[in-house]
């Protein structure tokens, strides 16, 4: 049976030691945010994961959802009970507006809670998850009566939110959508029209389900200029405000899918529904956004935590599992073989995840540090400085991190040999749940042009010289300290092979487009290397100063820290010089292929 723990010591580690969490007690919510609160809420939400969400995570992965003859959707077993007891403890709300019954706490603590969710039961997380994008929605785009109409309601989780943009002729290409919306006359709108994947579109977990629906009012333009974006609730509010009428909305099917079972992936009928604009007609999209920006940093996490569960699990099984002699002679000769974590490949493929996985964990926090000095703090310029790293930081975080972290599911399940590919060790399930986060909430495909097409050359690149000079100054600043030198200059080199292939854009994209797209994922993967690689240069000068300060009884753990940042600089590290070798050849190759040649 697979096994999970919580990395509540880790995440201090970042928020205290490497973030300086208690730098930013000026911000609104963080003076509540205490290191004893900070402490007690990542336990508290470490053990919910370990002893309710994870217990239920294969349950979820057998059972899968089921649609019962009047459309309803009944969830596994215990699903329901879990949820309950995750709404009783405010978990949704942990940072939310406190104005509508949030508790106002850092966005950075939530994420950090957030992954322990997840990688406990990540098709169980989804239906919260899902509310939380629906809620920032509501709340940046939505009227003041809209907003205390539903945002108390879902904030508390008695409701819960989904977002429907695909359709089954159009995923990407939103302007090709055929969903429509017709003026009633009172305010509202009567939408008919079918969507599809439609994650927690229907269950028995809460009261009432508030659907943000893009669809196109009559007489609007085409393309993606003419899209609007509408609150349709599964059930119609009466005068009270509470559910009533069942409004012209049903799931038509649950689809069959690869993973994530324990999620009602729903296919939506709505037949002349009851729908309320958001915002202003033809700019549903750029309120949607909103709430695809919050999914896409949701899912990067997701990717993250699944790497995670699936490290921890073949750690464990590396330290039991006897085959063969360590090439140096027997570690362990009173037994017939030897573990088989003795073996430089396998330290290589646990190496490798544990790395990523630590400097993912960091990233994820400190972009979540970030989106709280965007929307908490007083000074215009550090809102805008912060918001921008947050915008550039957002497709690096969901591509790469699912792309690694799929990759690295694999390589936890290799690690068991024939018993990773059979279900009861659990390894199949995290393969099959990572594979999805690649894909939803914009293909990763997609996160590298937005990066590439758009990101870089925001507001003439004042994201991404900022995040440059950041790191530059770092290594100028530690160079010459001893302990951090080799870290440096190893940060160094990776960042300027991320600044040449930034400059060959520069020169060779405008006049030959191609070369933009041609070069784009390893464009995303390169600049995701050295993100991380500046997490892990932070963390090690936090776990130096640490050590040379006496480290509390973390010695251990701090070498450890050190010992994992030097495997990511020497063996990560590198494939920068490659992915920068791809960038610069261009597209020729790629394109030159007739397409009837495939």
């Amino acid at each position: 049976m697979p096994v999970y723990k919580a990395p509540v010591d880790d995440t201090l580690f970042i928020l205290n030691d490497v973030l300086g969490f208690e730098r930013y007690n000026n911000l609104a919510g963080f003076s509540d945010a205490s290191s004893d609160i900070i402490e007690a809420v990542l336990q508290e939400g470490g053990k919910f994961a370990e002893e309710v969400l994870f217990p239920l995570n294969q349950v979820g992965d057998r059972e899968g959802c089921e649609r019962l003859p009047d459309g309803q959707v009944k969830t596994p077993t215990g699903f329901k009970q879990a949820f309950e007891q995750y709404r009783e403890g405010g978990w949704l709300g942990l940072a939310a507006d406190p104005e509508y019954g949030g508790q106002g706490l850092p966005y950075a603590l939530h994420t950090a809670v957030g992954e322990f969710m997840s990688s406990a039961n990540m098709a169980l997380m989804m239906y919260p998850g899902l509310t939380q994008g629906a809620i920032a929605a509501i709340q940046v785009h939505g009227s003041d009566e809209q907003k205390q109409a539903y945002l108390p309601k879902m904030i508390e989780g008695t409701w819960t939110g989904t977002m429907n943009l695909t359709e089954p002729h159009c995923g990407t290409d939103l302007g090709m959508l055929r969903t429509k919306a017709v003026p009633k006359g009172d305010g509202s709108y009567k939408i008919s029209g079918q969507k599809i994947f439609i994650s927690a579109g229907e269950h028995d977990m809460a009261e009432n389900i508030v659907h943000l629906v893009l669809a196109r009012i009559e007489g609007a333009p085409e393309g993606t200029k003419g899209i609007s974006l509408f609150i349709v609730p599964k059930f119609k509010l009466n005068a009270a405000g509470e559910p009533g009428e069942k409004n012209g909305v049903s799931c038509g099917s649950i689809e069959e899918k690869m993973g994530i079972h324990g999620n009602s992936t729903c296919v939506m009928n709505y037949d002349e529904a009851e729908g309320y604009l958001v915002g202003t007609e033809n700019r549903g999209l750029n309120a949607m956004f909103v709430m695809m920006n919050e999914a896409r940093l949701a899912v990067g996490l997701q990717g993250h935590a699944i790497a995670e569960v699936a490290y921890q699990n073949a750690a464990n099984y590396a330290r039991e599992r006897i085959q063969g002699r360590a090439l140096s002679g027997a570690k362990a000769p009173e037994k017939k073989a030897d573990p088989i974590i003795v073996h430089p490949d396998v330290r290589r493929t646990l190496m490798t995840i544990r790395a990523f996985n630590e400097a993912g964990r960091a990233l994820l926090l400190w972009t979540a540090l970030k989106s709280d000095i965007a929307h908490r703090s007083d000074d215009e310029k550090e809102k805008q400085a912060a918001d921008d790293v947050l915008g550039l930081m957002t497709p690096i975080i969901k591509g790469v991190l699912t792309d690694k972290g799929f990759d690295h599911a694999v390589a936890a399940q290799q690690m068991y040999g024939g018993h990773g590919y059979i279900e009861e060790w659990g390894m199949s399930q995290f393969v099959r749940d990572a594979r999805i986060a690649m894909i939803y909430e914009g293909a990763n495909g997609i996160q590298a042009l937005d990066l590439v097409g758009r990101k870089l050359g925001l507001n003439g690149g004042r994201a991404v010289m900022a995040f440059f000079k950041e790191v530059e100054d770092f290594c100028a600043e530690n160079r010459e300290n001893e302990k951090l030198s080799f870290f440096t200059k190893h940060l160094k080199k990776g960042l300027g092979d991320l600044q040449a292939s930034t400059m060959w854009f520069m020169q060779n994209a405008m006049a030959k487009p191609d070369n933009a797209g041609a070069g784009s994922t390893d464009y995303m993967h390169l600049f995701g290397l050295v993100a991380l690689g500046y997490m892990w240069a932070q963390m090690a000068k936090a776990a130096s100063e640490k050590l040379a300060a006496g480290a509390n009884g973390q010695s251990t753990y701090l070498e450890n820290k050190l010992i994992t940042a030097k495997f990511y600089m020497e063996k990560v590290m590198p494939e920068t010089a490659l992915r920068r070798a791809r960038i610069e050849t261009g597209a020729d190759s790629m394109m030159e292929l007739a397409a009837e040649a495939f």
